[in-house]
């Protein structure tokens, strides 16, 4: 048994995310306690949690108990796979029942019982310790340094422009998709989901009708060691005409949100729906297609109108004047 902590953000697309990567991995979701996923995973699921942009980390869980005096117990009565020494870490989550004020000495001297080391400050093995409706134990085996996607917000790539999703974001609308060998960004801009995809391993393909988003998305790829890209300059509306006879695995885009203005000569709602028609025409059957929306435009029915079938729909506030949704669709 897995487990899998989101970030509390945008926690059913945190959660989203993760099923969607289990299914390739022929794993599941078991069970849920506010920001704990349980899963039912075996090695094989690694490489494919390890993608993730909306978790926090996961790990092998060990023990799981109503009440702390259970879960001491239990971890008596278990053989602690632990490398090196050790070091216990509680994590109280919002919903935290439990007086865990204590739990890290007490659960550190049964395993320290079973022959194992404690080091406070450089642990070999970190064991965690989460509080909620009940009280987990488990082994770290990959954190997601937040530090890792700062380096590729926006203003830290070569290439700048201050409109553009968080790389935690971008990770993830890449994964709804359950891309495994490419994606196509059609309205790619600065590049940002390109690189979250390239960064996986898998061949990206990008489309601006502005040149300089094309030169500087290409810039950002190269900077962060994206080798495997197509970026053509053309209109998102005419994606058949740029990729003849060409059905992709999956699409992640996020639209320009433009109110007022027209958008490429067109008025927005007029541009989303031709886009959408479009995305459509050069997927795979089958294939699923992540987009971000404002709240004023009714994703799903447009995306229903040309033949998708929605799988997900994620609100975020960004500021008082853009409210949004992130959707996923499938191509049926």
């Amino acid at each position: 048994m897995l487990y899998v902590e989101i970030l509390g953000n945008l926690p059913e697309m945190a959660r989203d995310e993760v099923k969607a990567m289990l299914e390739l991995a022929g794993g599941e979701i078991v069970g849920q306690d506010y920001l704990f996923l349980k899963v039912e995973a075996g090695k094989d699921a690694f490489p494919y949690l390890d993608r993730l942009g909306l978790a926090h980390e996961y790990g092998e869980l060990i023990v799981e108990a109503e009440s702390i005096e259970e879960l001491l117990q239990k971890a008596e009565e278990v053989d602690w796979p632990i490398k090196g020494a050790f070091k216990v870490d509680t994590e109280t989550m919002a919903n935290c029942r439990h007086d865990v004020l204590d739990l890290p000495r007490k659960l550190g001297a049964v395993i320290h019982s079973q022959g194992f080391k404690v080091n406070l400050s450089k642990p070999d093995t970190l064991v965690r310790v989460y509080c909620g409706e009940r009280v987990y134990a488990g082994i770290r085996y990959r954190f997601f340094d937040p530090k890792d996607f700062e380096r590729r917000k926006a203003h830290n790539r070569p290439f700048f422009r201050p409109i553009s999703l968080h790389p935690r974001v971008s990770r993830a609308l890449v994964n709804l998709t359950k891309a495994t060998r490419e994606i196509l960004d059609p309205m790619m801009g600065a590049g940002g989901i390109l690189i979250e995809a390239g960064l996986l391993g898998l061949k990206v393909y990008g489309v601006d009708i502005k040149p300089e988003m094309v030169e500087g998305a290409e810039t950002n790829l190269r900077h962060y060691g994206v080798k495997d890209y197509e970026l053509k300059l053309g209109d998102a509306t005419r994606l058949e005409e740029l990729f003849p006879g060409k059905k992709f695995e999956a699409v992640a885009t996020d639209p320009p949100y433009g109110t007022a203005a027209t958008l490429a000569g067109k008025k927005r709602d007029e541009l989303y729906g031709e886009v959408l028609r479009c995305i459509y025409n050069v997927l795979e059957d089958g294939g699923r297609l992540a987009i971000a929306f404002p709240t004023s435009f009714d994703g799903k029915s447009e995306a229903e109108k040309v033949g998708f079938r929605m799988l997900g729909r994620y609100y975020q506030r960004v500021h008082k004047s853009l409210e949004r949704y992130f959707y996923v669709f499938e191509k049926e």
